[in-house]
């Protein structure tokens, strides 16, 4: 692939990363703590899903992080090398994970 196609692959990733951050809005407010209205049992379970979707909404936040480092490295000339080491990132690990900042072999070693 070439830039522009790393690039483009990273703008469609941060869209969808985007949207999903946008609807997942609901299942991260706070759990009603009123027992008339929720039982004990569906309450926990409430708070257990709502603990997942804070877990992923963080998790999607970090991604956005990454794809604009990884923007970034595009517009400076830097995407596809390994921050640690310089050497070029396989293209077959970055079509995995187009924000990786390693090497395999620096991967491996950290």
């Amino acid at each position: 692939m070439n830039t522009q196609e790393w690039k483009d692959k990273l703008l469609q990733l941060r869209a969808e990363t985007e949207a999903a951050l946008k609807t997942a809005g609901d299942s991260v407010r706070p759990v009603e703590l009123d027992q008339t209205s929720v039982g004990r049992v569906s309450r926990i379970d409430a708070i257990q899903q709502q603990e997942m979707a804070l877990a992923a909404e963080r998790r999607r936040n970090e991604l956005m992080v990454r794809i604009d480092a990884a923007l970034g490295r595009i517009d400076s000339g830097d995407y596809g090398y390994c921050t640690n080491c310089g050497e070029d990132i396989a293209a077959a690990r970055l079509a995995t994970d187009p924000t990786l900042l390693l090497c395999i072999t620096c991967a491996a070693r950290s």
